[in-house]
């Protein structure tokens, strides 16, 4: 059961639909919801490092103002969520940390039940376009699950979830069961993506399929043949007119970063409906 939701907040546009979501299933939940901005102190570091002696006091000055601007930015975003809040009934805190984004929304994750965040959030509030890893290090450190969301809102009633047999996808499945975010009278498709039809495909489809009826929801089973299973889940998830997919996260990590898995990120990129990943 859902209790506490957890909303990053960040200058995006998507934050908006972020916070409808989150009071969405905390009014069917009575749970409560915490927005949270970060002052990303990492990012305004090496924003300002001077390049010598003679540079340090400029060096300073400009970090005292990117500090100043990122706080008060980081405010306007705690005012405007409780004022959208306060609008309902859901109850609800707000947090302003500092610190490295991806980090704080880590540990606070470690008392939520969900986040809730937009698909391509920076928290660099004073560079909103600079490029972060932040989403890439939440999908692989956080031990919640994580609902992506995009720049418009759809009522979520048709869910894809695409089933690979692999761990991650698996959890993200019992998960999403197991919350019902968005309740458990949905219609969700199961798409399996193939390279040609087997056995093992055809019996993964099934056991999944008996293992979510048993909890409430109606289901449809597909196997697709395709070379390429992210463009496949897209194209079938438009077909079927869905309205969340339902994906294990994989990362992978090289020697100078972590990036999200081929799928993961086209997923992320691509998708015109939210993601509801776990890993």
């Amino acid at each position: 059961m859902i209790k506490r939701i957890l909303v990053a907040l960040d200058l995006d546009s998507d934050t908006a639909i972020a916070i409808r979501y989150a009071l969405e299933i905390a009014e069917r939940f009575g749970a409560q919801i915490t927005g949270l901005a970060v002052v990303d102190m990492g990012s305004i570091e090496a924003s300002s490092i001077g390049g010598g002696i003679g540079s340090m006091y400029y060096a300073e000055k400009l970090r005292e103002r990117l500090t100043d601007e990122a706080r008060e930015k980081a405010q306007m975003l705690i005012d405007v969520f409780k004022k959208t809040v306060e609008r309902t009934k859901v109850r609800h805190s707000e947090l302003v940390e500092e610190g490295v984004p991806f980090q704080r929304i880590v540990e606070d994750m470690k008392v939520h039940d969900l986040l809730v965040v937009g698909c391509d959030p920076h928290f660099f509030y004073s560079h909103p376009k600079y490029e972060t890893q932040t989403l890439t290090r939440i999908v692989e450190k956080t031990i919640g699950p994580t609902v992506i969301v995009q720049n418009e809102y759809r009522k979520v009633k048709r869910v894809l979830y695409a089933a690979d047999g692999t761990n991650e996808a698996s959890r993200a499945i019992q998960r999403f069961i197991h919350l019902q975010p968005f309740g458990n009278e949905l219609e969700i498709k199961i798409l399996n993506v193939v390279s040609q039809k087997s056995a093992e495909s055809e019996l993964l489809l099934r056991l999944s399929k008996t293992y979510i009826e048993s909890h409430g929801d109606r289901t449809e089973i597909f196997s697709a043949i395709d070379e390429s299973a992210k463009e496949c889940i897209l194209k079938q998830a438009d077909a079927f007119n869905a309205d969340l997919i339902v994906s294990g996260s994989h990362t992978k990590k090289t020697f100078r970063s972590v990036k999200l898995g081929e799928v993961t990120s086209y997923l992320i990129e691509n998708s015109t409906v939210p993601i509801f990943l776990d890993h």
